[in-house]
């Protein structure tokens, strides 16, 4: 029996033409794509604009493979964290982070990491395969439902930040992206969304040539050669000149400010030396310094640097006219925290 096919992975033209050759009206397309994504239907059933007889037709030829949330916890600081069910039975994690005036949804990309950073817990985790654009959706839908039951507002902004490495699944970022954006999908600003990244210095300029309207934000955690590539291996064909360029091209062509995550670790790049690196690496585009407190994922090799290191980067880096926050964890105790998604659930 032939497979049938995700109806998500149609345009709304090709649902139109799908009703035509059903000798239907195409404005049934129309309806049909408005359930999809507006109003996030898990099945056929509920498109009550649409008469039986239309929607068994499209029980018969498509399936919508929607994402279920297996396991919801709850941190003590208000965090949620949800493992999140995919169609063939795999798991990613998201989390939702609240704070007074907004709720953030950190949202995975892949299920487990194509990167190697030894201090994360994804990257532990052998790539299994790219989310699909309707997968990264319904973890943001999710959310958004979320913040609405439990903070009584909105969804106000996402964050690309949880499992996977989003360049290395560029083309289907981008189209979650479009449909988080469209009016007739969430209608959420670009502005209000940042993708992060490792460093795929290619795939940074080619979001640069598309005038993407999202931020960018840069896992960087040192500006030294060596000591990157000894922290991110990939560093060692992604170099620091290669990232270096790309994200000054991605300056000149968006105007966008860049943020830098750093984390600083005991005995690693807690050194006046890393933080001088930093600052001349900031000075190529204009940029922020987002520091970053390390969870540890029950290894000793990389520990939580002393307040005084961290202290001093602030210094360094506001002597130097570049703006810097200091980021404490959100959601520790649930494993929700940066670095720590790892499916343990």
């Amino acid at each position: 029996m032939e497979k049938k096919k995700d109806i998500r992975a149609l345009t709304k033209e090709q649902l139109r033409e799908f009703f035509v050759k059903n000798g239907d009206k195409a404005f049934r397309g129309n309806q049909v794509y408005e359930w999809l994504w507006q109003k996030a239907a898990h099945s056929f059933d509920v498109m009550t604009n649409i008469s039986k007889e239309t929607r068994d037709k499209l029980e018969a030829s498509f399936v919508i493979n929607h994402i279920k949330v297996d396991q919801m916890q709850r941190s003590s600081d208000g965090t949620i964290k949800n493992a999140v069910r995919l169609h063939d039975d795999l798991i990613v994690e998201s989390v939702l982070i609240p704070t007074k005036t907004r709720t953030t949804a950190c949202v995975s990309s892949q299920v487990g990491c194509s990167l190697d950073c030894k201090f994360c817990a994804t990257a532990r985790l052998k790539r299994m395969r790219n989310l699909n654009p309707d997968e990264i959706y319904d973890q943001v839908v999710a959310i958004d439902n979320e913040s609405r039951l439990y903070f009584d507002k909105p969804l106000s902004n996402i964050v690309f930040m949880g499992m996977g490495e989003p360049l290395m699944n560029y083309n289907n970022v981008l189209k979650a992206i479009d449909k988080i954006t469209a009016p007739e999908g969430l209608g959420m600003s670009p502005k209000r969304i940042t993708v992060s990244t490792s460093g795929v210095p290619k795939m940074i300029r080619k979001m640069a040539d598309e005038e993407v309207k999202f931020k960018l934000a840069v896992s960087l955690h040192s500006a030294i050669d060596d000591i990157r590539t000894s922290i991110m291996p990939f560093n060692a064909t992604f170099t620091l000149a290669d990232l270096r360029e790309s994200l000054q091209y991605w300056y000149a062509k968006t105007k966008s400010r860049i943020t830098y995550e750093y984390v600083v670790w005991d005995g690693i790049n807690d050194t006046k030396k890393d933080v001088d690196a930093l600052v001349a690496f900031c000075k190529f585009a204009p940029s922020k310094v987002n520091l970053i407190e390390y969870n540890p994922i029950d290894d000793g090799i990389f520990q939580q640097a002393t307040s005084k290191a961290v202290e001093m980067y602030v210094s360094v880096l506001e002597k130097n006219g570049i703006v810097v926050t200091v980021r404490r964890s959100r959601g520790k105790d649930i494993d929700a925290a940066c670095g720590q998604l790892a499916n343990k659930s």
